[in-house]
């Protein structure tokens, strides 16, 4: 199992990173979180995770140990699967998940796209022990820079596609959201968007 890649970032989507170690380029999944602690570095040390199916090998990369364990949480949930988990981290922060699942929030999950309420119910009941030990834990936010150019737009819009939205209805929101508030950064219209869409 690989614990982490360290290297220089070749390539950073808001859905997938490239980060190349030794002369081998590493394509991991990443979320929305992972996206944003990454933006404007040169070079990083990620946390992954592998998945091996029949018809792909995949990796999951996290800026943070925490973000891995959430994710490996919340995949041990029946009906939760690495993509569905990736959406979620990419909907909510580490801290709000914890929050959320402490708290027994179901409309927190429920905004999430492909979570309806029984399989956030599902959620809450399993984790709800699991997470107590990490109540109260904070992340560094400090080094989430803030960004704004002409390709906001068109990020987003590619992101939310890769996540499994339709092109038409996501420019749509994407163009709403950045009329009302143009100086969004990236994350920012992509997490407005997965609430609105």
């Amino acid at each position: 199992m690989i614990e982490y890649i360290k290297g220089e970032i070749v390539e950073r989507t808001p859905t997938q990173m490239i980060i190349e170690c030794s002369g081998i380029g590493y394509e991991l999944n990443i979320s929305l979180n992972t996206y944003s602690f990454y933006n404007g570095k040169s070079e990083g040390k990620i946390y992954v995770y592998e998945v091996i199916r029949e018809d792909a090998h995949l990796l999951f990369g996290f800026a943070q140990k925490i973000e891995r364990e959430l994710f490996l949480m919340l995949i041990s949930v029946p009906g939760v699967g690495p993509n569905t988990a990736r959406m979620i981290l990419s909907s909510l922060t580490p801290t709000e998940l914890v929050q959320a699942i402490a708290n027994k929030n179901e409309t927190s999950l429920t905004a999430v796209k492909g979570i309806g309420l029984k399989t956030a119910q599902r959620i809450l009941v399993d984790l709800k022990n699991k997470v107590k030990t990490m109540e109260g834990f904070t992340i560094n936010n400090s080094d989430l820079p803030i960004q704004g150019d002409g390709t906001v737009a068109e990020e987003a819009v590619a992101a939310l596609i890769m996540l499994g939205f339709q092109k038409v209805p996501t420019q749509k929101v994407v163009n709403s959201i950045l009329k009302s508030s143009p100086i969004m950064t990236v994350e920012q219209v992509i997490k407005t968007a997965l609430r609105m869409l």
